[in-house]
């Protein structure tokens, strides 16, 4: 079997007029660099679960992509953190959510996967666990970004003028398109087996312990060898209200949808007809993938056996 990765680092209003060709190659060259960390795994015969990991651990502790080290900050000025894995062999998964100290959540996630009864651990209580399994723990300062620190002022800013002027108060994306922003990965290893990961520090501004699709099995994250592994990035609540990555799975069980067409419903009509922004990654045992999304752009690639990676960012 032929081994596949596919990776995506958040979707939304990413235009190419907006971004300086610097910055650019710094987005292109982190994501050739998640690929490579997966690929890695998955040459030497590991499993798709541990080039997931491998693939997310690069994006958490890159400071461009909101997850792990680049997190958003809430209204409040914290760092609160989701992520979740799945083992597409087994079912198994497992998922962190609402977390502000650790410094891979998505390596947490997988221990809750392997070595707890749960599926979901949360907020203090998922990091006593991390605690317990010697999981690597960062301050404060590790996640403080003056670039996103500036994007929440932005936002108090704007939702400030809001209030005023409508009484109302909306949350909205404030932060160039990053509200958006969630780092995923698929994969199809050498045994035939798949999995899929997905990481994200949430909404610039959320209050009240918000919390998205990320954490959430079969909303944000899904595997299943005998369908596909899914990834998700985008404005959260549609994609719980549509439990978009098991979405995947049913289409292509119980309807006989190709990879292709399960996305293309569900992202470009079933979401569009509702205002749902965002995308997603899957592929099957196959070895089918797809990168779909129905915004200005998605950080992305994919790296096959045999074949050099691609990396994209706009349309």
């Amino acid at each position: 079997m032929k081994y596949v990765l596919v990776i995506h680092g958040g979707s939304g209003t990413i235009l190419k007029e907006n971004m300086s060709a610097s910055r650019e190659q710094d987005y292109l060259h982190t994501l050739e660099n998640a690929l490579q960390a997966g690929e890695k795994m998955l040459k030497c015969g590991q499993t798709a679960v541990d080039a997931v990991e491998a693939a997310i651990k690069t994006m958490e502790d890159s400071p461009l992509f909101n997850a792990g080290k680049g997190a958003v900050f809430t209204h409040d000025e914290k760092n609160e953190m989701d992520a979740s894995i799945m083992d597409g062999r087994t079912l198994a998964a497992g998922s962190v959510s609402g977390v502000r100290r650790l410094k891979n959540p998505l390596s947490v996630a997988r221990k809750v996967m392997e070595n707890s009864a749960h599926v979901m651990l949360a907020g203090e209580g998922a990091e006593q666990f991390a605690k317990e399994q010697g999981c690597e723990f960062a301050d404060a300062s590790y996640f403080y970004n003056e670039e996103r620190f500036q994007q929440l002022h932005e936002a108090k800013k704007s939702e400030k003028v809001m209030l005023d002027h409508s009484g109302e108060n909306e949350m909205t994306d404030h932060n160039g398109g990053e509200m958006l922003g969630t780092v995923g990965a698929v994969a199809l290893d050498t045994h035939g087996n798949t999995a899929a990961a997905t990481s994200t520090g949430g909404m610039t501004n959320k209050k009240f312990g918000r919390i998205g699709d990320t954490p959430i099995i079969g909303s944000g994250t899904y595997a299943n060898d005998d369908t596909c592994a899914v990834s998700c990035t985008g404005h959260g609540e549609y994609f719980m209200r549509n439990v978009v990555a098991y979405d995947m799975s049913a289409l292509m069980d119980y309807k006989k949808y190709t990879l292709q067409q399960a996305a293309d419903f569900i992202i470009q009509e079933k979401l569009k007809k509702q205002g749902g922004e965002g995308g997603l990654i899957a592929l099957d045992r196959e070895g089918n993938y797809v990168m779909n999304f129905n915004t200005a752009g998605m950080y992305r690639g994919v790296i096959r056996e045999g074949h050099e990676g691609k990396v994209k960012i706009f349309k």
